[in-house]
């Protein structure tokens, strides 16, 4: 007997009902001048919320001022819970869920258009910002591991139904995970069990305060199975970490992701790496440095439908918490597949960028099985982060 189910039909996440399977995944939208909600976000939110998602997640709502990935970064504070709310609702006006990725970027942070301190497991350089991260003291990783519980309760307060505790590619969550870049030798070094701590507290401080709250939204973590860097994290040690945050108990998902925003993002996304688009989005001398260095930043990964799927199946074969298959999904049948490998939903990124009406017109489709997003993997699309975000061959959205 067949009891795979439907990707269309209602799913519970934690304390909600979303209307299908099919999650937009957070994708930084360069839509918030002055750190804000604009109507274009709510805008890029909405479009495929209307095309038919059952949950859209909004990138990146950092913790802190300085918690940021660049100057025009969301954070959360009195000043943006209005703009928060006005898009909540633009949301569940279109029948969708939204949920908010949390978190501090660590090493990623730009300090110079931040205007604020980076914090790293140890001394660490920037090339982005041409700046160095501080060491993270012990007070300063309560301090955000803090801020990730104050961040749930104004996302609860905002309207949201979920909040994604981002400890993938290499942010701050990711950083002490990475034996890559922590090289401390105190209780938050060494050991994998001593590198999980931050990502481990994190999670159990949002349970706690949402369970303050009364349980109303979902926790999931967006959590790299593998950064594709030597002497970094690798499939094995990801795994371990994934069992210990589901015998914590703090966790309603896990989206599994992969690579390093600082030294190989395309480990992630696969395709064609846009080198020149890339460095044509920063001022020299980083142009130039990309320009010459950009094959090692950017190195190209062949691009298949389900690209994560084969390490994905490793944590779903040892896990029973819900999981979240993200990688090259794009289609009805790969839909499906994730389906039966046993994943209970599904994220897109760059397919629903091109087209935010695409999972309406999937359904619609019905058996025949016909449509195919028009994304080409040229990730032409990741260049376009640093001004206004869109699918360069659409032009989506807006």
């Amino acid at each position: 007997m067949n009891t795979q189910p439907n990707v269309f039909t209602p799913a519970k996440l934690g304390p909600v009902t979303l209307r299908n399977r099919i999650i937009k995944a957070a994708t930084f939208e360069a839509s918030s001048p002055n750190a804000l909600v604009t109507d274009d976000l709510i805008t890029y939110h909405r479009l495929p919320a209307a095309g038919g998602v059952g949950m859209t997640t909004v990138a990146y709502l950092a913790v802190t001022q300085g918690g940021r990935t660049e100057g025009n970064a969301i954070w959360w504070r009195p000043e943006a819970m209005p703009g928060m709310r006005k898009l909540t609702e633009a949301i569940h006006a279109e029948g969708a869920a939204i949920s908010a990725q949390i978190g501090h970027a660590g090493p990623v942070a730009n300090a110079r258009s931040t205007k604020a301190t980076a914090y790293a497991p140890v001394r660490f350089f920037n090339p982005m910002s041409m700046r160095f991260a501080r060491k993270a003291s012990r007070d300063d990783i309560n301090n955000i591991i803090g801020a990730h519980a104050n961040a749930a309760r104004l996302a609860i307060e905002a309207g949201f139904d979920a909040v994604e505790i981002h400890l993938g590619h290499n942010y701050f969550a990711s950083s002490f995970l990475s034996p890559l870049i922590n090289r401390r030798t105190d209780e938050f070094g060494g050991s994998l069990e001593n590198r999980a701590k931050v990502a481990r507290g994190m999670v159990m401080a949002v349970r706690r305060a949402v369970e303050k709250e009364g349980n109303p939204i979902a926790i999931t973590a967006k959590l790299t199975m593998a950064d594709g860097v030597r002497g970094g994290i690798t499939v094995e040690e990801s795994l371990q970490t994934a069992k210990w945050l589901e015998e914590d108990g703090g966790l309603d998902a896990i989206e599994l992701t992969a690579g390093s925003s600082l030294v190989n993002p395309m480990y992630l996304f696969r395709g064609d790496a846009p080198i020149k688009e890339f460095a044509g989005a920063f001022k020299p001398p980083l142009r130039w440095g990309i320009r010459m260095t950009g094959k090692k930043f950017l190195r190209e990964y062949p691009y298949r439908e389900a690209y994560l799927l084969r390490d994905a199946k490793l944590f779903r074969a040892e896990l029973k918490m819900p999981l979240i298959l993200l990688g090259g999904i794009t289609s009805r049948e790969t839909m499906d597949l994730a389906m039966a490998e046993g994943f209970d939903f599904v994220a897109m990124g760059r397919a629903l960028l091109a087209e935010p009406d695409l999972i309406n017109r999937i359904k619609d489709d019905g058996d025949a099985h016909s449509i195919r997003s028009v994304c080409n993997h040229c990730n032409k699309c990741m260049a376009t982060i640093y001004s206004h975000t869109h699918c360069v061959v659409t032009g989506s959205p807006g």
